[in-house]
């Protein structure tokens, strides 16, 4: 990892971890994802900076069987489905946190979708930041994770996947989504 690097987390909510779409491998996924920081957080140029990825809905968002959508209710606002694991909460910058699919009408995978508090997109902090190389950690594979960095390589990044800092919905979609991540130009560690 250089200085023009950033680790993402995706998705690392208690509602994909222990919740209402709780994912398999999710757990281990969130204790390799704590060591991977804390291990990229003292080179001799300072600290990667982690920028996480939440979902987070409105009560009737459209996703929600009960609206008529595919998933049942998960990570919405202000429960703690919607909390970014403890684990990690020590390498938590708010400025760095993007929020998706807080419009209730609008189904959202990918975190370049998201916005901070200040109203910035993820590859817009990314470019401010100067990063070029960037390492993704999360959940779930075959979704967000998958949408996310399909658009981080769009933008123009290198991108690493952290493949034991991954849960998924499925052992078989996973494996897909990893194959096709790496054919479309990500890196897998």
């Amino acid at each position: 990892m250089n200085k023009n690097s950033a680790i993402i987390i995706v998705d690392m909510l208690y509602d994909f971890i222990d919740g209402t779409l709780a994912c398999l491998n999710a757990d281990q996924a969130v204790e390799n994802a704590a060591r991977f920081i804390s291990a990229n957080q003292s080179h001799s140029w300072g600290k990667a900076p982690v920028l996480f990825i939440r979902d987070c809905h409105p009560a009737d968002h459209c996703s929600f069987a009960t609206m008529g959508g595919s998933w049942p209710e998960h990570c919405v606002e202000g429960t703690h489905g919607a909390e970014i694991h403890e684990k990690l909460q020590e390498f938590v910058n708010e400025d760095l946190v993007f929020f998706k699919g807080r419009d209730r009408d609008c189904e959202q995978y990918s975190g370049a979708q998201g916005l901070n508090p200040a109203g910035q997109s993820l590859l817009d902090v990314l470019d401010i930041m100067d990063c070029k190389d960037v390492y993704v950690c999360g959940i779930a594979t075959e979704f967000c994770v998958k949408n996310t960095v399909e658009d981080l390589l769009k933008g123009g990044l290198n991108v690493y996947i952290v493949e034991d800092c991954l849960a998924y919905v499925n052992e078989e979609g996973h494996k897909k989504a990893i194959k096709e991540m790496k054919e479309d130009g990500a890196k897998i560690l």
